[in-house]
């Protein structure tokens, strides 16, 4: 199942759960461990108000059935949302709803529903302490259908109405902006903002995405109309995202989507505990704690990017990708001030595209529309419900896709084990670590004794020296 690191803790006589590190010190007989804050909530406890767990945000671990993981992203994902039902969720993993909310009892504490209702009402709260957004705007940004049902959640999770909780938030935690809407993004340190900045200016596809010495900027859109988000490093707990949306709407799903950029749900824990006595990984990870695989906003973006990159230079795939976005994006006009002018373009614009002259091989060209073609036609999904190897057999289904391609997208998905083996990057790190020229198939006999953190080693291979 997918746990808290180290959960939280409810007190029976008190019927409050917090967070750990809170300090409180309730006598230990009347303490009960819960995996998460949506079981202790099922349960019948309400959020500390000194420790505020729903400010917090507990690394995720990958272990146990993996199915449950997979239907638990889906929800934190928004697989609930927009009047999805639990069939709907079970139908998209391929089983009944019936046994899906038994796996959640026994291996969540919550169903589906109580899960999703937690996610929305959490998002609400710090909304309502950190902005200035109406109760009506809160209600629509958390991904509520309407105001009664906010305050129906609101009084289940937290005893109080959203007008009674922003009357007691603090004052330190109303964040005020220049423009837009900035959000706080909490998540468990460490964290290597620099390296994984740098990564990302070495990749940036120009016109969608600009990164300047101390920011990550792209643009995105909300039914068709133009937004920017901007991500910068907060304190050593969390980051700032600054939004500037048409729209409102949905807020939420844009959110969780910020947070896969920087990766900033993955449990860098776990990986320590398991990797840190690796002779090859031990003292990379030891020398940067806090790098993550690197994520992704898009993953069809991801897609295209990775197939131009096939067996060419970063600086070459940059040029191409930059054609590719000029010709067949969305121009935006008026941000050429922050270095962006273009929306990526969809799947559909891609799907039957004149890529000629692109600097794109003819074989290239036809993998790249063969890939938009098969998201149009469902045939790749990358919502994560199906196992690493099901996505990586979609994927190579494709003419033109091989097992890199798939498990560089794969990795950038936030897939912890996937391991592109044949990736040119990790054979240098892996020759120079190990004193011998390494081989795609030496690289993935390494890897085995990775799992299920090959994710993490290949990111640690790759920026060992940033």
């Amino acid at each position: 199942m997918i746990d808290a690191m180290s959960g939280f803790s409810a007190v029976v006589t008190t019927g409050i759960y917090c967070r750990p590190g809170c300090g409180a010190r309730p006598h230990q007989r009347n303490v009960r461990p819960f995996a998460n804050a949506a079981a202790a909530e099922a349960a019948g406890y309400r959020a500390c108000l000194r420790c505020r767990p729903y400010r917090s945000a507990p690394p995720l671990s990958w272990s146990g059935p993996e199915l449950v993981c997979r239907a638990v992203q889906l929800v934190l994902d928004g697989g609930l949302d927009d009047g999805l039902t639990e069939h709907d969720l079970a139908a998209r993993l391929g089983i009944s709803a019936r046994h899906l909310r038994r796996l959640f009892a026994e291996h969540v504490g919550a169903t589906p529903d109580q899960l999703a209702r937690s996610r929305r009402a959490h998002f609400a709260r710090r909304l309502l302490d950190d902005t200035d957004l109406t109760v009506t705007e809160v209600a629509f940004a958390s991904g509520f259908g309407s105001v009664r049902q906010l305050n129906r959640a609101s009084h289940e999770v937290f005893r109080a109405s959203p007008r009674e909780l922003r009357a007691r938030r603090r004052k330190a935690d109303r964040l005020a902006a220049d423009g837009g809407l900035t959000l706080r993004l909490a998540y468990q340190p460490p964290l290597d903002w620099a390296v994984m900045l740098g990564y990302f200016r070495a990749r940036a596809i120009a016109g969608v995405e600009h990164v300047s010495e101390d920011t990550y900027r792209r643009t995105t859109a909300i039914d068709g109309d133009p937004g920017v988000i901007e991500l910068r490093q907060g304190t050593e707990e969390h980051l700032l995202l600054q939004l500037h949306l048409p729209h409102w709407e949905g807020l939420i799903h844009h959110v969780e989507r910020a947070r896969r950029i920087f990766n900033l749900d993955a449990d860098t824990g776990a990986v320590v505990e398991q990797l840190a006595g690796d002779p090859l990984l031990g003292p990379l990870i030891q020398a940067r704690p806090g790098l993550r695989p690197p994520g992704a906003w898009d993953p069809f973006e991801i897609g295209v990017r990775a197939i131009v990159g096939q067996q060419v230079s970063v600086a070459a795939a940059n040029t191409i990708v930059a054609r590719l976005v000029a010709r067949t994006g969305t121009a935006i006009p008026g941000l050429g001030q922050l270095g962006l002018t273009h929306l990526f373009p969809a799947p559909a614009d891609l799907a039957n595209a004149d890529l000629d002259g692109l600097g794109l091989t003819t074989a290239r060209a036809r993998a790249v529309a063969a890939f938009a073609r098969a998201v149009l036609d469902g045939h790749i999904a990358f919502d994560r419900s199906t196992t690493l190897q099901q996505f990586a057999d979609a994927l190579t289904a494709t003419a033109g896709l091989g097992p890199w391609t798939a498990h560089y997208i794969a990795l950038r998905l936030g897939e912890p084990d996937a391991f592109p083996a044949a990736d040119s990057g990790l054979h240098h790190a892996l020759s120079r670590a190990t004193g011998h020229s390494v081989t795609t198939r030496e690289a993935e006999a390494l890897a085995q004794g990775w799992r299920p953190h090959r994710a993490q080693a290949a990111a640690q291979l790759w920026l060992a020296d940033a």
